[in-house]
């Protein structure tokens, strides 16, 4: 168990996970928590890595630094994502064994499964098909961070563990169209046209993928109920059970934003992965479950992404 003066370093703090992991550790009473901005520790850089680990007396570590984005990003900066993340984990993971950190949470996402898994998609379909080939390179990365992960708890004893979330969304998102997920990208949209009075929006591929929708506060408190909580896996899947339709989300998204419009869809572009829902019966088996509605946790996004636009 974790005290409430422990030293835990949170990497991404300023990301989307991040900032919701210094919110809720403050909530839970934790008040000793290191972050490290870009500038200051290039988390790419194996030497200022660990001299960092080894000059702070770290106690625990959540992983939520990595280069991130949607299906674009992930396509066009293909080489950006493979290494940064191939780099910044290998760094983090290898540093908390030197400094003989027990605590560990690596955080991934549901893409490391194949593109045409079984639904619910379990914990052991892991590599046992094809990865969607869109977002291949970070599939690949956060895949080399998990056997890592794996690998020290097998050989060296250590209780690290990897966290996969499905989609998330919340506060302090990243609303830039070419590099956002498809919720914030919606929103971003959504709230376009209305401030233009058009009609119409344009959404890539058919609308008709399936995802599943996690708010970003309910895995920041699975990390911290994670950390504290001793298990036998190192891979738990963590979601919420909140799926629909692209098109249904942005739906829901105009009703929360008080606009109608029109929906086009452009077939040129990719639709990803037909269906992402994870089964979470280990996660519920140590007694955790996603406590945020989809309904709750919009009416908190779009609050915030209103004040990012009057910050600008």
């Amino acid at each position: 168990m974790l005290k409430k003066n422990s030293r835990i370093f949170i990497a991404g703090h300023k990301g989307l996970v991040g900032s919701s992991l210094v919110r809720r550790l403050s909530t839970h009473g934790y008040n000793n928590m290191i972050v490290m901005s870009k500038k200051k520790l290039d988390l790419r850089n194996q030497n200022k890595v660990k001299n960092f680990f080894k000059k702070n007396k770290i106690d625990a570590v959540i992983n939520a630094a990595g280069t991130v984005g949607g299906i674009y990003a992930n396509n066009k900066y293909k080489a950006d994502f493979i290494f940064d993340n191939l780099s910044i984990q290998n760094n983090i993971i290898h540093s908390c064994y030197e400094n003989n950190i027990k605590n560990l949470i690596f955080l991934g996402s549901t893409c490391i499964y194949p593109r045409n898994c079984k639904q619910p998609i379990k914990e052991s379909y892991l590599l046992t098909g094809e990865l969607e080939k869109t977002n291949e390179p970070y599939a690949i990365a956060k895949i080399a961070g998990l056997k890592m992960c794996e690998s020290y708890n097998f050989q060296y004893k250590t209780n690290y563990k990897c966290l996969m979330p499905c989609n998330l969304f919340g506060p302090n998102d990243n609303y830039d169209l070419e590099k956002s997920h498809f919720l914030p990208a919606l929103i971003s949209k959504i709230y376009n046209a209305k401030i233009k009075n058009n009609k119409t929006i344009t959404i890539w591929g058919s609308g008709k993928p399936k995802r599943e929708l996690l708010f970003v506060d309910d895995l920041a408190d699975a990390c911290i109920y994670f950390l504290n909580t001793r298990t036998k896996e190192t891979l738990i899947n963590i979601g919420s059970g909140i799926e629909m339709k692209i098109i249904d989300y942005a739906k829901q998204i105009m009703k929360e934003i008080n606009v109608g419009l029109n929906i086009r869809f452009d077939f040129s572009k990719p639709d990803g992965t037909p269906r992402k829902i994870v089964d979470t019966k280990i996660a519920k088996k140590y007694g955790w479950k996603a406590q945020t509605t989809f309904k709750e946790g919009l009416k908190i996004t779009y609050a915030d992404f209103l004040k990012s636009i009057k910050q600008k």
